[in-house]
């Protein structure tokens, strides 16, 4: 038996247990998308609406690239977390090196490749004129910190496989303060515009990145350690596989918020990116707590899958879907009622602008409702080990549905349309994850036999 204030991923899991493990990275992930959001609101008040509108037009790419540090942490995590559940940490700390590793180098060549083809990726994202130089600037600056990035978005799943959530909170936390005081003196002090943003960002990136990678190099009280270990690629392949679904997730939102800009310059011009632009800052806090549940449960799911413990699968199953179902109508109502009072920090300088935030706003949330419980379905699978269903789901959910509501909807509702594309794609998804999961329970018994 464990002692009941130290959590262990062996552990039984009531809702108490689970909510206080998965806090610290529901916390993360809060903390994630603050800081994003800080650069947007300095730049927005102290720069214009037209650099806002420069970096949300950028911001897609940057969450494609960033999708492969998401991709090893959540697909290596679940490979790491049930290896351990097999009782192999040798094993598990060799994986956990290589996706490691792995992680660094792509961020380097990504760096590199990513600084010589902006002005390409800009005008290719849509940039009107107005935009296209504070885009090159943002874009070509924040791509030089892309390793510390890609670390920092997969220790965000590691330090939970390591039973270290508060680690993960702790860094995060310090990179965000970073940032934000990064951004007051850059941005609103000495006003280097965009590239001031951009260097803030960088920085606390590495911060994100670095302080956790220096914790597991040294001799340390958790489950995982890192020391250079020759890379596998059938170990490696086997976690890309597994979280392909988180960078189909990222690639596909990033897609998705490519055509919405591009919609969105047709139907409202540069007002709508940074209405749009707005919405996905609030979002990502709001989203972030639902994904930082999943994320900070999955390793507990790959341990149990791991120990072959169908009685637990059912239990975290059972027990996280109710949470985060009920999590989304929490945000929902939340959001609704705060949905003047943040637009008018971000707009308020701007009546028109304010005025049409507001309204997206009020369309644009019914899409938390459902949105938690079909991203814990994906991350269920994922740390089953099963990332072709979890994949499934994320596609059809963040790319295929999305993309044909936000394609057909403004043909009969206007810009209206646009609005809503998120709430109609994750009523559909609710459904696709339904089916599946009750199509696969005769493998894993997470319903019983």
């Amino acid at each position: 038996m464990s002692n009941k204030n130290v959590i262990q991923l062996s552990d039984h899991f009531d809702y108490k247990r689970l909510l206080r493990y998965s806090l610290p990275t529901m916390g993360m992930m809060v903390f994630t998308s603050i800081y994003g959001v800080v650069d947007g609101l300095f730049v927005s008040n102290f720069v214009g609406k037209n650099a806002f509108a420069a970096i949300n037009l950028v911001m897609p790419a940057f969450m494609i690239l960033g999708g492969f540090g998401t991709m090893f942490g959540t697909g290596g995590t679940a490979l790491v977390a049930k290896t351990l559940g097999e009782k192999n940490q040798v094993l598990a700390n060799r994986y956990f090196s290589m996706m490691i590793e792995m992680i660094a180098a792509i961020g380097v060549a990504i760096s590199v490749l990513a600084f010589i083809f902006m002005p390409k990726i800009v005008n290719l994202l849509g940039a009107s004129e107005v935009l296209r130089t504070d885009a090159i600037l943002y874009g070509r600056t924040v791509i030089l910190f892309m390793a510390p990035f890609e670390l920092q978005y997969s220790f965000q799943s590691f330090t939970t496989a390591a039973e270290k959530p508060k680690l993960g909170l702790r860094v995060t936390i310090a990179a965000g303060i970073t940032n934000m005081v990064l951004d007051a003196l850059l941005v609103g002090v000495f006003r280097w515009g965009v590239a001031g943003a951009a260097i803030a960002t960088g920085l606390s990136a590495s911060i994100g990145g670095l302080m956790p990678l220096a914790y597991f190099i040294k001799p340390n009280d958790s489950l995982l350690r890192f020391s250079l270990t020759p890379i596998k690629f059938a170990a490696i392949l086997q976690a890309a596989f597994n979280g392909m679904s988180e960078l189909f997730t990222s690639a596909a939102s990033s897609i998705v918020s490519i055509v919405y800009n591009l919609q969105l310059m047709k139907y409202a011009g540069e007002d709508g990116v940074a209405t749009y632009g707005v919405i996905m800052y609030v979002q990502f806090i709001f989203i972030g707590l639902l994904f930082g549940y999943s994320m900070g449960t999955s390793p507990i799911v790959s341990y149990h899958y791991g120990a072959q413990n169908t009685s637990e699968l059912k239990n975290l199953l059972k027990r996280s879907l109710k949470i985060e179902y009920l999590g989304g109508i929490i945000m929902f109502i939340l959001a609704q009622l705060l949905a003047r009072p943040i637009s008018t920090v971000f707009v308020g300088y701007d009546r028109e602008l304010l005025e049409l935030t507001v309204h997206a706003f009020r369309l644009f949330l019914f899409a938390f409702i459902l949105a938690g419980g079909n991203i814990f379905a994906s991350a269920f699978f994922t740390a089953l080990n099963n990332g072709p269903i979890s994949a499934v789901i994320s596609v059809l959910r963040s790319m295929v549905f999305e993309l044909l509501a936000v394609l057909i909807l403004p043909l009969i509702l206007g810009i209206n349309g646009i609005w809503c594309a998120v709430a109609v794609a994750e009523i559909a998804a609710f459904f696709v994850s339904w089916i599946l999961l009750l199509a696969q329970n005769k493998k894993y018994q997470y319903f019983g036999s």
